[in-house]
């Protein structure tokens, strides 16, 4: 269907329509709706962007206006912008030039007049978090414009009372002069000063039209945004009624649930239909009761299972119950069991625990042009880039990498699960979790030198402690080692690969994590997701993270597969959202896991799966009947203060405190990571390049020696013979992949003090 014309403008009006606007040889010309509002030129690609994305704009006080023929012309600001348009006849075209003009002689006007402009706000819709700022900044535009047309008027009018006095006086003399030569003098005189008098008329006239149609114009807009505001309050006015209402029939509903007999007050047995004095209310317990309340993911929703799963007890089907019932109570069990049990350590007996530190010292407030920088790193390797500190957090990659510990208890719990598929719950929420650290964490850490180790040593107060080697310098690579008293071991090989893409910052962990656990040997398995930074040149830095984690029991066969949804600001969902699905190796599923990647995590066990609906891209989504979701995980809150130590969690804040008898390999002991947590920056720069440098110099040694033990030159030119301290590079039998396990010898050397064989790295 063709578009309806829009009227010819007129002065003060705005002006909207399609036009066709020159893209590239490619895709030539492309149709674009254009929008003309308060001497700004924007343009979306179709209408309904006008409440959310302009894809450009310029300011007409400053461009220029240019026709090529009949139906073309071109708009530039003199600089980068320029908008080769297209118009679908002559008529239209010199309706859009007209327009153009008006508007960019009134914004020159008005830039003339006052430096703060009534461009403060676009014509375009404001979007939710700003509309309120938008338009009272448009408001406060609107009646500075108007200002200025009252003085206008009030200068008009002084002018034109000094003149007419003069005028008067003048036709007086004339009427009282004899006829001589004086004559021709007096009537020049009476000339001029009437000229000015209807030029200062004019002038009057001009103003006056345009305030009167300035304030009708914005009388208009104000009486549609008063009757806007009036409908508003009607409908929050319904809105309250109704929630009063709702309030009011809860309110009856658990004054009845409250007389149930005290046997249907356990919330495991649900509540039973029938039971209760009032239908009603039975119902909505019911649905409050068994209800999921994840939003549906692309691949497959969920629904309240079956009440007559609920109804089952014990007595009834007592195999079924030890599967479903018994299991979602498992976690409460086993805290019981633990804390009656009479071979648990009591308080008193317990070592006194360390006191660690709570504070870092706050961070400074450093310029830096980001630009200047990172315009020559875009799609290059960032770790072969030298860095200045500005753009680090003071730890070190592999105290980053020790961080996924900081809700070891997940596994602490996974390790005393009876079931398998509930232990894959527990571990899959642990790769969750390891992220949850990051969200407001833009710094980049230090990149380790070669052969940097960092230990965590927290056996008395958690029960694990955990070793981190650099094991290889290009590519990057760090080697994980953390072994728990609860009888679990976590290992694991990252190396980062990283890319700059001009507007964001792309991570990609490569290698793999490993978890097995003593009691049950299953053996899991998986890998990191993509870390995006956004808003690397332009605007505030945030990030996130994106992509599919399958986690692998290798002993069992069982599979969680966890979706991490990118961000998209045309979504429904919420911001960081996860989704999983728990599934045994004959691939039925079992437990739907969902929450979101910053905040927590919940598990729901499946009673029933069928093919549901299509989804958005016609593909059949499965449909899982679950009991009501149940927390496994949720983020600790941050520190007081955290804003200003670089959004550290407590865990990070005690990395890097100083401690006796570490290896000197340690990043603690690290001083340029050290002098830029003290604020201390210019020196920690100074110092960064330093140990870079010796870095250098000691592979070009190494190199070296490659060389002279190699049976010729060119078979150990490139050669490095690098071997990790702690760490031996192994095949795995269980998963099939290669890694560096830890060997070994770390803990014994530490206790006896001997780190003769440490490489002397700072």
């Amino acid at each position: 269907m063709s578009e309806p014309k829009p009227p010819t403008p007129t002065p003060g009006d705005n002006y909207k329509g399609w036009l066709f606007k020159w893209t590239n040889y490619i895709k030539g010309y492309q149709r674009r709706w254009f929008v003309l509002s308060n001497g700004l030129l924007s343009y979306y690609r179709t209408q309904a962007e006008m409440g959310h994305t302009c894809r450009g704009t310029i300011n007409l006080a400053t461009a220029n206006i240019a026709v090529e023929d009949s139906c073309n012309f071109v708009i530039s600001n003199g600089g980068a912008q320029t908008y080769h348009l297209k118009a679908n006849s002559e008529v239209e075209r010199q309706r859009w030039i007209t327009a153009l003009e008006l508007a960019k002689a009134k914004a020159v006007r008005m830039q003339a007049e006052s430096d703060d402009s009534g461009d403060d706000c676009p014509a375009v819709p404001p979007t939710s978090g700003q509309g309120g700022g938008c338009r009272n900044s448009e408001v406060q535009s609107t009646l500075r414009t108007l200002n200025s047309k009252v003085e206008d008027l009030t200068t008009c009018n002084d002018l034109i009372v000094k003149h007419g006095s003069a005028l008067q006086r003048s036709l007086s003399e004339l009427e009282g002069i004899r006829v001589g030569g004086d004559m021709g003098e007096k009537i020049r005189q009476v000339t001029e000063r009437a000229t000015l008098f209807r030029i200062t008329s004019n002038a009057m006239i001009n103003a006056c039209r345009d305030f009167l149609s300035l304030a009708q114009s914005h009388s208009k807009r104000w009486q549609k945004a008063l009757h806007g505001e009036r409908d508003q309050r009607i409908r929050l006015e319904e809105t309250l009624e109704q929630l009063a209402k709702q309030h009011n029939h809860l309110e009856r509903a658990f004054r009845g649930a409250t007389v149930l007999p005290s046997s249907f007050s356990n919330p495991a047995l649900g509540n039973k239909g029938g039971v209760s004095g009032k239908g009603d209310a039975s119902d909505e317990d019911d649905d409050n009761e068994f209800f999921d309340a994840m939003e549906d993911p692309a691949e497959f929703i969920t629904v309240p299972a079956d009440p007559k799963y609920h109804r089952r007890s014990g007595s009834n089907v007592s195999g079924f119950s030890s599967e479903t019932g018994m299991d979602d109570q498992s976690v409460n069990f086993d805290e019981l069991s633990l804390a009656s049990n009479p071979e648990s350590p009591q308080p008193l007996e317990l070592e006194p625990v360390r006191q660690r530190r709570t504070r870092i010292p706050d961070k400074p407030n450093y310029y830096l042009n980001l630009w200047s920088i990172m315009k020559n790193c875009i799609g290059k390797e960032l770790s072969k880039i030298p860095m200045p500190v500005n753009f680090n957090e003071p730890l070190s990659m592999l105290q980053r990498l020790s961080e996924d510990l900081e809700y070891y208890e997940l596994l602490d719990k996974a390790a005393k699960c009876q079931s398998s598929l509930e232990q894959m719950c527990y571990v899959a929420a642990f790769t969750v979790s390891s992220y949850s650290t990051t969200v407001h964490r833009t710094g980049k850490p230090f990149n380790p030198l070669l052969g940097e180790t960092f230990e965590l040593d927290r056996l008395s107060e958690c029960g694990y402690r955990s070793l981190c080697e650099q094991v290889s310098h290009h590519p990057p690579a760090a080697a994980h080692h953390a072994i728990s008293e609860k009888g679990w071991t976590l290992r694991q090989e990252i190396t980062l690969a990283s890319k700059f893409r001009g507007k964001y910052l792309s991570i990609m962990p490569l290698g793999s994590i490993q978890c097995l656990f003593d009691k049950s040997d299953n053996h899991y398995s998986w890998k990191k997701v993509t870390t995006t930074v956004h808003n690397i040149i332009v605007g505030k830095l945030w990030i996130d993270q994106s992509g599919e984690i399958d986690v692998v029991n290798h002993k069992t066969g069982d599979r969680c597969h966890l979706k991490f949804a990118p961000y998209s600001y045309f979504s429904r969902d919420v911001p960081r959202k996860v989704t999983g699905v728990v599934t045994d190796k004959d691939g039925k599923a079992h437990y739907v896991l969902s929450g979101t990647w910053d905040e927590k995590m919940e598990f729901s066990r499946i009673m029933q799966s069928s093919k549901g609906e299509n989804g958005t891209e016609g593909k059949q989504r499965t449909v899982y009947q679950t009991l009501k979701a149940k927390e496994i995980w949720t983020k600790n809150p941050l520190p007081e203060g955290a804003e200003n130590m670089y959004f550290f969690s407590s865990l990070a804040l005690t990395l890097n405190e100083p401690e006796e008898g570490v290896a000197p390999t340690d990043s603690r002991r690290r001083p340029d990571q050290r002098l830029m947590e003290d604020g201390r920056w210019d020196e920690a720069n100074a110092e960064k390049q330093r140990l870079e440098e010796k870095q250098r110099i000691t592979r070009r040694e190494r190199e070296r020696e490659a060389v002279k033990a190699a049976s010729s030159p060119e078979e150990g030119a490139h050669q490095d013979n690098y071997q990790a301290m702690w760490f031996e590079k192994l095949d795995d039998p269980v998963s099939g992949e290669t890694l560096h396990v830890y060997k070994g010898g770390y803990w014994e050397a530490k206790e006896q003090g001997s780190w003769d064989t440490c490489p002397d790295i700072f």
